[in-house]
């Protein structure tokens, strides 16, 4: 299994446009910037597939080589995209696809009727919707077996009025052939042990305290809170993403959540 991470940041990015905070002057002065969280994964190398789709995909794309289209014209390595929840920050690089013959987008079926650019894309391209059930297994190209987690029902802004549904919020488990696995939770209101059953876990790193944006978090488990229960369930190897442009994580004196950071535009492989 390949894992390429695209993008690390939450909403905005690594610095946001309008932000003058410390973190965001740092990584202007530094050029440590982070784009908007998404994943890009493999089974055989060759099939590939988005988690999420990021406002920066079209850079995040063009940056990845595993991605380059190619031999033939209009042919390319990418066979679909994967949503945790229907965000603005996971969802809009949707639209950077259209140029695509066809495009299948894996969601739960509280996501996909969410989800006002999907009728849009139908304009487009032929949107291939795959409704995913938590607990129910399906398969990908490139032999991975996927399993959807419930996690929650933070419903973004713009689905205020929309049903209320445990599975707006869901993380991903990735299992290749031999029984490699991987684990993909970028939004985690609350622990459960059901992320930590893999060998590798990416996890929420939005805030990396509770009080780190004044009026508190919602929606995501800080840092400081998650990582005493990682230390307790001890065996995968833990990294962080989704790290907000307030959070000050690279400069804390918790170096263990520094070292759990995960790599932009870096490559694991299981």
């Amino acid at each position: 299994m390949k894992i390429r991470f695209l993008g690390t940041a939450a909403g905005g990015g690594l610095p946001q446009w309008n932000c003058a905070c410390e973190t965001c002057e740092s990584a202007r002065r530094d050029g440590t910037d982070r784009t908007q969280d998404c994943l890009a994964i493999s089974g055989d190398g060759k099939a590939w597939y988005l988690v999420n789709a990021s406002p920066d995909l079209r850079t995040q794309l063009l940056r990845t080589p595993e991605l380059s289209p190619g031999p033939g014209r209009r042919q390319t390595p990418l066979r679909g995209v994967l949503l945790t929840s229907a965000e603005l920050d996971h969802t809009l690089g949707l639209v950077t696809l259209r140029e695509g013959s066809d495009l299948a987008v894996y969601a739960t079926q509280t996501v996909l009727d969410a989800l006002p650019w999907l009728p849009i894309l139908d304009h487009y391209t032929k949107v291939d919707r795959r409704a995913v059930t938590c607990g129910e297994p399906f398969t990908l190209d490139g032999d991975l077996t996927v399993t959807a987690i419930a996690l929650g029902a933070k419903q973004p802004r713009y689905a205020s009025d929309a049903p209320a549904a445990g599975d707006w919020v869901i993380a991903l488990r990735f299992t290749d052939p031999v029984g490699r696995s991987l684990i993909y939770a970028p939004g985690l209101a609350t622990f459960t042990t059901e992320i930590v059953n893999a060998d590798v876990v990416v996890l929420d790193g939005t805030f990396l305290t509770a009080s780190e944006i004044g009026a508190g978090v919602s929606g995501h488990l800080p840092i400081q809170d998650s990582l005493p229960l990682l230390r307790s369930h001890p065996g995968p190897r833990y990294l962080y993403t989704h790290l907000n442009n307030t959070n000050p994580v690279r400069d804390t004196d918790l170096a263990q959540a520094r070292a759990q950071l995960a790599p932009e535009a870096g490559l694991i492989e299981l």
